[in-house]
């Protein structure tokens, strides 16, 4: 019973005493706790590789990591070769050709990769040896072939294709030119012409020229010691021969020009229903400025999650998006800040408008204490989850040594961050959220978008580029001759594709065109038979051998797609595609499909005029078509909307034999969700008495 008295009495005690807090007042946070990196062992080689060994025995594998600290020559007009060198600087070396050199990282199952500006190697500790020997391999012997620059450089340029027509690839490209200027290596945009320049020559230059070991830091982490590894490492890096590293000098446009304007960059979009939104420019951060965990903590009161300002005012006040964000990347060469949003056409000069709104606020309201403890709260966060990786303590021994840090500022990092107060970060605010001279880059609907946007810039002037950055005159709608009309000129479209007797002429129709998806070979057969039955499959050549991985049918009356073994039919809107698609002869009856055309005028279609002709069908889809204003054929259509929009463009027209004047594009260029497939016709058959059976 004395036992039960004092429990209430001691219940009793704390009840008064909370009684007497104010629970209004939040708790001041507690003291930043203590980093413990761990122990890290450095050396240099003779040579001048400096070497940081990190030991962690949680698992037995091992990592290691080669830094170059570079500045290269510009690319010039082979923009694109140093992205192209993770795949060539592993084409073979001197001892290994290719196929030996992949066997051998295949058997041990590590993994072994290479960037303009490094190398990685990882895998078991029993395999530490081999890995730093194959690294040395690369990093001293490799062989640039002629044969592998050609490949690498056929599937580059077949990427490059998809940038075309995909927004955030534009915006990116864009940003980069606008910020920082082609005379600069983040200003330098690869194309399909400048990749079609790149010499096994020029490659093999930049890499005897840069990959050298005085410019290099190596990082080692996991189950080893230094008396294990120090050894291993002199024997295969210590013949790595020093030479004289050249550094250029860049200029960075977006810091270089004086006084305050903000420019809008805008990328034409054809079709889009939606904008790509980026306030961006560049600044001078780099890794190890005593500003930047301050400005860091800045940039997340803004934009850096869903508590930032941004967030808060365009997704939860207005609901314009479903995300908007905000970062400042450091980097040596420069840095970076931009403020992205995506949003319909109808609310981008809004979405704008409050971007740069709550970048100005930044400068002139103080942050409230929630919000800024909040910030670094996230911050710390990350901070501690990266510490979880072995690999970021050994970065940190690198980034000590080379941007000349304080030998304690990951010790002291958490300490740093929690000091920052809401003066700091409107001090930075200040100093790098600076919206009165910033890019707006914008990759949407020129018609509904661009002429919106003037207000924000100096003089209401819109400055236009292309995908790939470079500046472009926008092209304008001009207006159709008098007496012009959507029916007369889509009837001379139909006469220029060979007529009536043209398009009776077909009985059965098979077209064999080839493309390239990802550096593989593809072969895309077509086949239609009158009047309505309608096939397509999709091959790839693997292995010397061609295996079927897309097809889609139509037997008159239903339909059906199958890919990857996965069998499905095809309904609703994608049906009634499907039954157009099989139409021979739809062109000349389009009112039986409800489909109606109206002229919106001439355009300029790479370099040619083309009248414009917006399609609407009976459920109110739109579409773009554009035809030759010389010749009348199709040369371009636009439809669908955001991630379903399609591209198409058409190319070298060429009379089918026995059709007394049907015509078809011998080259055709689609681009959707982000891919691009360019076909070109290699075979054409006609009236072949194709069976029914081919439908099934």
């Amino acid at each position: 019973m004395k036992k039960i008295i004092v429990s209430i009495c001691t219940l009793t005690l704390a009840t008064g005493a909370w009684a007497q807090l104010d629970r209004s007042i939040k708790p001041k946070p507690g003291p930043a706790p203590e980093i413990k990196l761990g122990k890290t062992e450095s050396f240099t080689l003779a040579n001048g590789m400096k070497v940081f060994v990190v030991e962690n025995h949680k698992l037995p594998t091992i990592s290691c990591n080669i830094e170059l600290d570079i500045k290269p020559e510009l690319e010039g007009d082979m923009a694109g070769y140093r992205d192209m060198m993770s795949e060539l600087l592993l084409s073979g070396t001197v001892t290994r050709p290719k196929d030996k050199l992949n066997a051998e990282i295949d058997q041990m199952g590590v993994n072994i990769s290479v960037s303009s500006d490094g190398l990685n190697g990882s895998g078991l500790r029993k395999y530490t040896e081999k890995i730093f020997e194959l690294m040395a391999d690369i990093a001293m012997n490799t062989k640039i072939s002629e044969e592998e620059l050609e490949k690498t450089k056929k599937k580059t340029i077949s990427e490059l294709a998809t940038q075309k027509n995909e927004p955030d690839a534009m915006v990116r490209n864009v940003s980069a030119v606008v910020n920082f200027g082609t005379a600069h290596p983040f200003g330098e945009i690869a194309t399909e012409e400048t990749v079609g320049k790149i010499t096994a020559a020029r490659c093999t230059k930049y890499y005897k020229t840069y990959f050298r070991p005085n410019v290099a830091y190596m990082a080692i982490v996991g189950d080893i010691t230094m008396a294990e590894v120090k050894p291993m490492i002199e024997k295969f890096f210590g013949k790595w021969e020093k030479a004289d590293v050249p550094a250029a000098k860049y200029v960075i446009a977006g810091l270089s020009s004086g006084g305050k304007v903000t420019k809008v960059a805008f990328a034409p979009r054809a079709a889009a229903v939606q904008s790509v939104v980026s306030v961006t420019y560049p600044v001078a951060l780099a890794p190890g400025n005593p500003d930047a965990i301050k400005a860091r903590v800045a940039n997340t009161v803004l934009g850096g999650g869903s508590q930032g300002r941004l967030f808060l005012d365009l997704r939860e006040k207005h609901a314009w998006t479903y995300g908007a964000y905000s970062s400042l990347r450091e980097d040596p060469l420069g840095g970076t800040f931009s403020a992205t949003v995506k949003c319909r056409n109808i609310v981008s000069d809004s979405a704008v408008g409050a971007l740069l709104d709550q970048m100005r606020l930044m400068q002139t309201e103080k942050v409230e204490e929630t919000a800024l403890q909040n910030s670094i709260s996230y911050l710390s966060g990350n901070f501690a989850i990266s510490l979880e990786d072995p690999k970021r303590v050994a970065q940190f021994a690198i980034n000590i040594d080379r941007y000349h840090m304080p030998s304690d500022y990951y010790q002291n990092y958490l300490k740093n961050l929690s000091a920052v107060t809401a003066a700091d970060v409107m001090e930075m605010s200040k100093k790098y959220i600076t919206p009165e001279k910033a890019n707006i880059v914008v990759a949407g609907s020129k018609e509904d978008v661009a002429p919106k946007l003037a207000k924000f810039s100096e003089g209401g002037k819109i400055d236009y580029y292309d995908y790939a950055g470079k500046p472009m005159v926008a092209s304008e709608t001009m207006a159709a001759p008098a007496g012009t009309t959507a029916d007369g000129v889509f009837k001379k479209y139909v006469e220029a594709m060979g007529g009536e007797k043209g398009f009776n002429s077909i009985k059965d129709l098979k077209i064999i065109g080839t493309s390239q998806a990802q550096g593989m070979p593809l072969t895309i057969t077509e086949i239609k038979k009158a009047p309505n039955k309608w096939k397509q499959f999709i091959e790839v050549s693997f292995g010397g051998k061609n295996m079927v991985v897309q097809k889609m049918v139509f037997d008159g009356t239903k339909g059906y797609q199958e890919q990857q073994g996965q069998k499905a039919d095809v309904t609703g809107d994608d049906l009634d595609e499907l039954i157009q698609s099989a139409d021979i002869a739809m062109d000349l009856h389009p009112e039986k499909y409800g489909i109606k055309r109206t002229l919106k005028g001439i355009e300029n279609v790479n370099g040619t005029k083309a009248y414009v002709l917006e399609c609407v069908n009976t459920k109110g889809k739109r579409s773009l078509e554009y035809y030759d204003a010389a010749s009348y054929l199709l040369v371009k259509k636009v439809q669908g909307e955001g991630e379903k929009l399609q591209s198409s463009e058409y190319l070298d027209y060429r009379e089918v034999p026995g059709t007394g004047g049907y015509k078809l594009p011998y080259k055709v260029t689609e681009t959707q969700s982000g891919q691009t497939i360019a076909e070109t016709v290699t075979a054409v058959e006609l009236n072949k008495g194709i069976d029914d059976a081919e439908f099934k």
